[in-house]
């Protein structure tokens, strides 16, 4: 007796309808979601499942076999190649019937693999053989690009923090001899996140900002772009150490404004807003005339996403700061027509925390209205009452 699932097709052949019962070999299926298998792996309990539901079933938070019911103590899934090929033979066997060629799987990376990959990036960091780093991190951006699997197992298995260490020892040895080494890092970390403890360590190290701020300075728009948005995960961490250093480097801020003058890009702009409002971001923006009129300028002028970092930031600097600072910040945001930009925004909607950043920030706002006139700084030569 053939044990199976039967899919019934109706074919016309000549005016006559014929019911065709096509019956699929249960150890084809998957015993999870009773579908036809197209990456069978084994576990340690000798069941096999697809891969795609047997790993939801672990990331739901099961730890035993969905079959036997016992604790899964090895997740290692042992890729079934033999089972595999029966059911693509099957399905070339009864395409007629509607069934199509199951793609080969690729496989993906290991723990082990990882493992080596890691090692291999140490030893060549340590030998500082930028060449050889450059071709390991060649490889684990793409292994990480080709499956979200991939990307998590090498994430959880310490490539981050041995990336992290690799950048801070060659921008100690030299920028400017191992920048593509450099750059390429920072390009497989920006697959990576958000970065663990150990990656921020070595990414927070003197060395390690003074090169991103290079990036910033010489770079060109890839280099500037891979190396802001790292400084901006480095920096929501929330450690004052990694800030206190950053802005300890000469010239930091003023660039950070001019990239949020000139909008160099969305994703620059965005992450250059959210850098410069930190704790000693935010007094280096205190004393730069030109942080808080371009920071209005920017609401309702580059996206919804860059008007909300731009009233966030706002309202740090008018909330996190010194009294005189904060005033000062309330008085010119107001007097460059923050007011009428930020009561637009809530008019026309925004999310629940902006929206009582907002509304606080008009609060803040209206004592000085009657004192002050408006000069908004998109309309440079136009003045008007509130």
């Amino acid at each position: 007796m053939v044990l199976g699932w039967r899919r019934r097709k109706n074919n016309n052949h000549k005016g006559v309808k014929q019911n065709v019962e096509v019956v699929v070999p249960n150890h084809f299926m998957c015993p999870i979601s009773l579908d036809l298998m197209k990456d069978p792996v084994t576990l340690s309990t000798g069941i096999t499942y697809d891969r795609e539901n047997v790993e939801k079933w672990f990331d739901d938070g099961n730890c035993t076999c969905p079959v036997t019911d016992q604790i899964v103590r090895n997740l290692d899934m042992i890729p079934n190649h033999s089972l595999r090929i029966m059911i693509q033979d099957w399905c070339v066997e009864n395409k007629q019937h509607g069934f199509e060629r199951i793609p080969t799987p690729r496989i993906p990376i290991s723990r082990f693999d990882v493992a080596e990959l890691v090692i291999q990036v140490k030893a060549s960091a340590r030998g500082l053989d930028q060449y050889g780093c450059l071709e390991l991190v060649y490889k684990l951006k793409s292994l990480c690009n080709e499956m979200e699997r991939n990307k998590r197992c090498i994430v959880e298995n310490g490539a981050q923090g041995a990336l992290a260490s690799a950048f801070d020892t060659f921008a100690n040895d030299s920028i400017e001899r191992n920048v593509s080494v450099l750059e390429e890092i920072l390009s497989a970390l920006n697959c990576m996140f958000p970065l663990k403890l150990e990656a921020h360590k070595s990414l927070g190290s003197k060395a390690s900002l003074t090169c991103m701020v290079w990036f910033l300075k010489h770079q060109d728009f890839s280099g500037k772009e891979k190396s802001i948005v790292t400084l901006k995960e480095l920096l929501s961490f929330g450690d004052e150490k990694h800030v206190e250093a950053l802005s300890e480097i000469e010239g930091v801020c003023e660039l950070l404004v001019e990239f949020i003058n000139k909008r160099i890009s969305p994703t620059i702009t965005k992450a250059s807003m959210r850098v410069v409002c930190t704790k000693q971001g935010r007094e280096k923006g205190y004393s730069n005339y030109l942080t808080v009129p371009l920071l209005v300028k920017k609401i309702l002028r580059v996206s919804a996403l860059a008007t909300d970092h731009s009233i966030s930031s706002i309202w740090k600097m008018c909330k996190l700061g010194e009294k005189d600072d904060e005033k000062r910040v309330v008085v010119e945001a107001l007097q460059v027509g923050a007011f009428q930009k930020i009561l637009l925004v809530l008019q026309v909607g925004c999310g629940d925390e902006i929206k009582e950043k907002a509304t606080e920030l008009l609060k803040l706002m209206n004592p000085y209205r009657a004192e002050l006139e408006c000069i908004d700084s998109d309309y440079k030569n136009l003045k008007r009452s509130f």
